[in-house]
């Protein structure tokens, strides 16, 4: 995937001012770069991930695993979790203990998992599992086809009003 595909499937953000964003699992950053250039220039960005990543400069990379390890972040407007929610077994502890006032998550429209996709969860099932959280607004931001398989890769939006 490239950075415009990535973009294209995130946005567009508010970036009328700066926020204060979290990427766990971000792996090589792909998606973070993106959000990087939806938000406001002066948005802060914490990119966490349990291997060592290098990020562009701005982005303030946490080496730490974001399913067990205190975080230390201060408040944030949002969280995206793209393609890294499909790691955790346990995602009502995970979104109970961050709490933000939004997500954005990146996954495959699949409930079969895999050795690459363990726990998967699916558009659907995403949608639910955030109105039991207490997160009352939904929305799909797109899909794309995937280049792993047969599942489409989708996007969406849940926060609070």
């Amino acid at each position: 995937m490239t950075l415009q595909n990535a973009i294209t499937l995130l946005g567009p953000l508010d970036n009328t001012r700066p926020q204060k964003w979290a990427d766990l699992g971000c792996g090589t950053g792909l998606f973070t770069r993106a959000l990087a250039t939806l938000l406001h220039p002066e948005s802060t960005i914490y990119a966490i991930d349990k291997t060592r990543q290098d990020l562009p400069k701005g982005i303030l990379f946490l080496q730490k695993n974001f399913e067990k390890d205190p975080l230390g972040l201060p408040p944030l407007d949002g969280i995206l979790m793209a393609n890294s929610m499909h790691y955790v077994k346990d995602k009502g502890t995970l979104i109970r203990r961050l709490q933000p006032p939004r997500f954005i998550i990146v996954e495959y429209d699949t409930q079969k998992s895999n050795p690459w996709v363990p726990y998967p969860i699916g558009k659907e099932q995403l949608k639910g599992f955030f109105k039991d959280m207490g997160y009352d607004q939904f929305n799909l931001l797109g899909d794309r086809p995937s280049a792993f398989g047969r599942a489409r890769m989708y996007a969406a939006t849940a926060w609070k009003t």
